[in-house]
């Protein structure tokens, strides 16, 4: 039987909740003995997991909201060292969340040396503030990344090591037959995907009203249909509901995994917002258009953004098959017509098919990526060397 380990697990977020319960659970299942402490969402206290607080409380997102809430983060952010500091834990599981928990990381370092510390979840580093990647070395021993290029970019930057364990979605979905998405339907149904936060939500749904509206007038002219479809994160449902009931042409709004999964299930093309969805859309087949605007003060650091895409699925094959527009370069126009192509049997759709193809092979894994990560965690606990991890 293995040994029991006590694991002090940190998470931030929603994101963060769902890999932290699979890793829990993965845990248990390796490890039936070990025992948990730290930080736990939702998801995480379904299985007995209790949190030191509330995670809501550094739940932000962006920099313009983690300025709004420095004061609040730095007495968490003691707090949550004190209690590591007293439990002194077998390791130290620190999952997303990089502005939050690398600092937290810093400040245990400098009190428990010894103690092993995993990052589940590598830092956009990639994509700007490069720097990250090198500080990390004196205060992580090991990253696991959800991305397949991510480990040689920390090496490239100097970073600790990492392995890369795979993403839960990729492990979740399965296997998507390709064939159910060659050809949409003749009323193809657009997925809306503003974005899981109300600042990102707010900056994108008049840009998704404009494009909506062209493509209802370009149909018509046309003598064509399509239908869209908003699927919205519970708390936001209300809010979106009232800025979709003015619209020209209003999206069908529904909310909840159920339903969700009905619309991905059917879904022809979408227009969503960059981030993880991305992923989750290429997993299922559905061609896509993404697009993104900053905050006013990401806007103003802009010039700190290195990456040369910010979609994933580019990203994961080195390769711009999928269009993105940011900030300025959003036109409604242009969107209308992408879509139509990608709504379409067209070459267009086609080329991004293939790319989610080569995207699906470059991220499997041989097991589901909560076991990969926990075999992971087990082996940084018990000291054992970079090489037992690749």
């Amino acid at each position: 039987m293995a040994e029991a380990i006590t694991a002090y697990l940190v998470v931030g977020e929603a994101s963060g909740d769902v890999l932290g319960a699979e890793l829990a659970e993965a845990l248990r299942r390796i490890a039936p003995d070990a025992q948990f402490r730290g930080l736990a969402g939702p998801r995480m206290q379904k299985l007995g997991l209790s949190s030191l607080f509330d995670i809501s409380d550094i739940s932000v997102m962006g920099l313009a909201g983690v300025v709004a809430r420095i004061p609040t983060l730095i007495r968490r952010i003691g707090q949550v060292t004190d209690d590591i500091v007293t439990t002194k834990p077998d390791v130290l599981v620190l999952i997303d969340s990089p502005d939050f928990n690398l600092r937290v990381a810093k400040r245990v370092r400098a009190r428990l040396p010894d103690l092993k510390i995993v990052k589940y979840v590598c830092p956009s580093v990639w994509a700007w503030r490069p720097g990250r990647a090198s500080a990390m070395r004196g205060i992580i021993d090991h990253v696991l990344t959800l991305l397949p290029f991510e480990p040689n970019v920390l090496a490239e930057l100097g970073g600790p090591a990492a392995s890369y364990v795979g993403h839960p979605l990729a492990s979740r979905l399965g296997d998507v037959a390709p064939g159910d998405r060659m050809k949409p339907a003749d009323d193809p149904l657009l997925l809306v995907l503003p974005g899981s936060r109300r600042s990102e939500v707010k900056l994108l749904l008049p840009d998704i009203r404009d494009t909506l509206a062209i493509m209802d007038k370009r149909s018509k002219e046309h003598g064509a249909t399509f239908r869209a479809v908003l699927p919205a994160v519970p708390h936001l449902k209300a809010e979106i509901e009232r800025a979709v009931a003015s619209w020209p042409v209003k999206p069908e709004v529904i909310s909840g995994e159920a339903a969700k999964n009905e619309a991905f299930a059917d879904a022809d093309a979408a227009l969503a917002a960059s981030g993880t969805v991305l992923l989750e859309l290429a997993l299922h087949r559905i061609p896509m258009v993404s697009i993104y605007r900053l905050d006013w003060l990401m806007h103003l650091v802009r010039h700190l953004i290195t990456g040369w895409s910010a979609a994933l699925p580019n990203l994961i094959t080195d390769e711009t098959f999928l269009p993105e527009r940011v900030g300025d370069m959003i036109r409604p126009g242009w969107l209308a017509r992408a879509l139509e192509e990608l709504m379409r049997d067209s070459m267009a759709r086609q080329a991004q098919l293939q790319g989610f193809e080569r995207m699906a092979q470059a991220m499997k894994t041989q097991e589901p990526s909560g076991i990969l990560a926990a075999r992971a965690i087990l082996a940084v606990a018990k000291g054992k060397t970079d090489q037992g991890l690749k």
